[in-house]
């Protein structure tokens, strides 16, 4: 019979989410556990806070420039194992990083230990969409992006209260060990791949590597996806990197493990995503797209009220927005492109997701420090903007790949 996928309520279902849950910990608690210690980092090796911010850049860096080698491995070794290798590999690196003594060398290892992580965003909505009941799919893809708000959050977390006692190097080596321990979650949970054959194991090959990444690359409706990735993630990274040296100064002088808890907001995406998940299933994913870029955008306003409490709540709506908008768009890419191309057009939306975040949030850095708040903030609203203006131009009315209701 036919594998048509697991459906919710079965105990692979189950184990499939939660396996994917313990993955998006332990890739991104260590791709992000730098950013909570930025000032640290930018006190004790003496360098400016734009300098600062490349230990997050790199990382995001060697992920982006990973994630299409990354489709190319699980297309030949199988999904579960590509993950599986990437997660260990990032660890030991991310163990070894604290030690590093000096801004180039912490850049090295960072930049290493994000072509390991590359494995995870570039092989799991694949693996996702092969492995569940298409018209679960946005619902399940919303759950996985749940899990990456989780591990961003204990990244930050984690590294900002240990960093704060120790200093950046034990906050970031606490991490470290946190998602060891995930990782041994996910190996044990997740089940073996049903909807996919390894290329090692098929008589037939199918088409090679550049004509799957070719198929994506000539679609707009591919295109429109990952300008969302691109535009969105780089203001939502810069807006983190940044916003704990804005509210360490005048007017509001926060003290350092306020500016860490901060890092709650992240919760909100961790609600959002499955919510638009499951909202997108009912009532299609554009308007659930449009709409998260829209409270993104609202959220990112709010940043400019100097007031405290208005900056947390402005926090919250521009997470919960980003997180619903990239559950959105991620789990369309692999489902919009079909099973020839799946993993690369995947990879190709995370190539553009973290090149946005490497790309912007250094160079607004640039702009945190020549400019105002104020023209940080405009900056921000209007990549929200473009976002939307690629979605309208491009998925209105685009196919979604599940079946009509």
């Amino acid at each position: 019979m036919t594998f048509s996928g697991h459906a919710p309520g079965s105990r692979e279902y189950r184990r499939l989410i939660v396996g994917l849950f313990f993955a998006g910990i332990a890739t991104f608690a260590q791709l992000y556990s730098a950013q909570a210690v930025l000032p640290q980092i930018s006190s004790d090796l003496s360098v400016t806070p734009a300098t600062a911010a490349l230990s997050v850049s790199a990382a995001t860096l060697g992920l982006a420039l990973a994630v299409i080698p990354w489709s190319m491995v699980a297309d030949r070794i199988g999904r579960v194992p590509a993950m599986a290798t990437g997660v260990l590999t990032a660890t030991v690196f991310g163990l070894t990083a604290p030690l590093s003594g000096e801004i180039a060398t912490l850049l090295v290892l960072r930049f290493a230990e994000g072509v390991a992580l590359g494995a995870v965003p570039a092989v799991a909505l694949a693996y996702l969409s092969e492995e569940v009941e298409v018209t679960h799919a946005a619902a399940a893809a919303g759950s996985y992006i749940a899990g990456t708000t989780v591990g961003g959050l204990l990244g930050r977390i984690g590294s900002g209260i240990v960093g704060e006692v120790g200093g950046w190097r034990a906050g970031i080596l606490s991490v470290a060990v946190m998602c060891a321990a995930a990782a041994a979650l996910f190996l044990w949970l997740t089940p073996r791949a049903r909807g996919f054959v390894p290329g090692r194991l098929r008589a037939d090959r199918g088409p090679g590597i550049l004509e799957k990444l070719r198929a994506p690359l000539r679609s707009p409706l591919q295109w429109a996806l990952y300008a969302q990735g691109f535009l969105l993630m780089g203001a939502f990274v810069a807006v983190y990197n940044y916003l704990g040296f804005h509210l360490s100064a005048e007017p509001f002088v926060l003290p350092a493990w306020v500016v860490t808890l901060l890092f709650l907001a992240y919760l909100a995406g961790t609600v959002s995503s499955p919510w638009a998940g499951a909202l997108a299933s009912r009532i299609g994913r554009f308007p659930v797209l449009l709409a998260s870029i829209g409270v993104m955008a609202a959220g990112a306003g709010l940043l400019l009220v100097p007031v405290a409490a208005i900056v947390l709540l402005g926090l919250v709506l521009f997470t919960a927005g980003f997180f619903g908008a990239h559950a959105i768009a991620s789990g369309w890419t692999p489902v919009a492109a079909g099973p020839a191309s799946r993993a690369q057009a995947s990879s190709l939306y995370y190539f553009a997701y973290y090149a946005g975040s490497s790309l912007f949030g250094w160079m607004l850095g640039l702009v945190f420090g020549a400019a105002s708040w104020g023209w940080f903030v405009a900056v921000i609203v209007a990549m929200c903007a473009a976002a939307a203006l690629a979605a309208v131009s491009a998925l209105r009315g685009a196919p979604t790949g599940q079946p009509p209701s």
